[in-house]
């Protein structure tokens, strides 16, 4: 499945770099995150739960952020395996200056999900990863916007 969108964040691009530099802070917004361990530099290991429809699944990800050129271009790349499930994903940022405090986040994202999940939710696949990207932007602006929850 291929995805993209485009994102408007009132906040200063520096703000939001920033922000998606630190792995605590995105992964916090990530729907279904449960933890996050450091393997080495640019390179973790996440736990996420997902829901399919009926079929849940507890995926470990080997998460990696091979790209980056600051403060507009990062590419984050992760693989991982549930019982049962496997999934691959690649995601592509560009952050634009709007003006001094907004920042247009332009993204792509290539996921492969094989296995149960996959077989049993095909249908709903689309639209669930639509409904978790829409959780995730939600959860950015919350902490990035004036009146948001982050402090940095």
């Amino acid at each position: 499945m291929d995805f993209s969108g485009s994102q408007t964040i009132a906040a200063p691009i520096d703000k939001v770099w920033a922000f998606l530099l630190d792995v605590n802070k995105v992964a916090e917004c990530a729907p279904g995150f449960q933890s996050l361990e450091v393997l080495g530099e640019e390179h973790w290991k996440a736990v996420v739960s997902v829901g399919i429809g009926a079929v849940k699944a507890r995926f470990t990800l080997d998460v990696t952020r091979p790209e980056m050129h600051e403060p507009d271009h990062m590419v984050v790349k992760a693989r991982g395996k549930a019982p049962g499930s496997a999934v691959e994903l690649s995601g592509d940022m560009h952050l634009t200056a709007v003006d001094s405090n907004q920042t247009r986040m332009d993204w792509e994202a290539k996921v492969i999900v094989s296995g149960t999940i996959a077989s049993v939710g095909a249908r709903l696949l689309q639209g669930t990863a639509e409904k978790l990207t829409g959780q995730f932007f939600a959860c950015l602006k919350t902490k990035l916007e004036p009146g948001g929850t982050s402090q940095s």
